[in-house]
């Protein structure tokens, strides 16, 4: 009583019932990484739950502070609007806190990655911290089989590479054919979006000899699925993964904001480069989420990232995982 009394004062993860039960790979009893967040409390490196038999570690590459949301979420609003939205859900007005969560799936002899952070480029603001956290759930670069690209934003990207040579050295690549077409185009490379595109061509262009080009419906590995989701970016994927009759939707950067991009899902973001296409994906998405009752990870959601939806008026409440997979 003591250690649970200690451990969760000092905010430190003790592990679900099904991270006890695992023994593929080897994992810690508790997140072997935390570090003082800008709330001084402490946060974890990665989390691991069961759907069905595969196992599933969201990782924390980061957790990055600054002014907002408005008007990165709702620049379609007042700032106003925004932060009486913010005010009624218990969130500061004019400050938000936004993580990158990429995801590990273990599934039919697989281990799955799914988008990789920032990299180096990243860490001298504290991101890029994805590898130093696989360790801690048990995995090395080299135990990647399969990179998935959701999309090839820069915080998606960036920890492709490492000192110029592939991070995950053994690992395939998938990438959707429509994003890697867009970002190798020569409207990319001259256009407002010529910095990300460099990115790409420095990242994900040399890789292109192990990497498999999908589309909806196109199977990653047994039990992975891909389903256009097009708006944030030209070709944005998500993924559903299938296993033992449970569900579980990757839902990429489809809405990245757990209040203004759910309760309000026709708020313009900033960083969807097709607005309209994003707004209708969004609620396409969360519409089906919302009706099957299926757990879902987003890549900006509150780490560890996994949760439910239910539809609320006009729009989604979120709702935290807690034990629901565990019992």
């Amino acid at each position: 009583m003591k250690l649970a009394a200690g451990t969760a004062a000092a905010g430190i993860m003790l592990p679900t019932l099904a991270q006890a039960q695992e023994s593929k790979p080897a994992a810690p009893a508790a997140s072997a990484d935390a570090v003082p967040s800008a709330a001084t409390a402490l946060t974890p490196g990665w989390r691991s739950v069961m759907i069905g038999e595969a196992r599933v570690t969201t990782v924390l590459d980061g957790l990055r502070p600054g002014d907002g949301p408005h008007p990165i979420f709702g620049e379609n609003q007042s700032a106003e609007t925004v932060a009486a939205l913010m005010r009624e859900n218990l969130l500061p007005e004019t400050r938000f806190a936004n993580g990158f969560i990429p995801v590990v799936v273990e599934i039919a002899g697989s281990r799955v990655l799914f988008d990789t952070g920032f990299g180096a480029g990243g860490r001298e603001n504290g991101m890029g911290r994805l590898t130093e956290r696989l360790a801690g759930a048990g995995y090395a670069p080299e135990d990647i089989d399969v990179v998935v690209l959701t999309h090839m934003h820069g915080d998606h990207i960036g920890g492709l590479m490492e000192a110029n040579a592939p991070t995950f050295a053994n690992a395939r690549y998938v990438a959707g054919q429509v994003e890697y077409d867009f970002w190798t185009s020569d409207e990319a490379k001259n256009g407002p979006r010529a910095a990300n595109a460099e990115m790409v061509a420095k990242n994900v262009v040399p890789l292109k000899d192990k990497m498999t080009f999908v589309g909806e419906g196109a199977e990653v590995v047994p039990g992975i699925v891909a389903h256009e989701a097009f708006g944030h970016s030209p070709g944005h994927l998500v993924f559903t993964v299938v296993s033992s009759g449970q569900t579980l939707w990757l839902t990429a950067d489809t809405a990245n904001h757990f209040v203004a991009s759910l309760q309000k899902p026709d708020w313009e973001v900033r960083f969807d480069m097709d607005k309209a296409a994003a707004i209708a994906t969004r609620r396409k998405i969360f519409d089906k989420i919302a009706a099957d009752r299926v757990p879902f990870i987003g890549y900006h959601m509150p780490f560890p990232g996994i949760g439910y939806v239910e539809t609320i008026d006009g729009g989604y409440r979120f709702v935290p995982l807690t034990y629901q997979l565990d019992v």
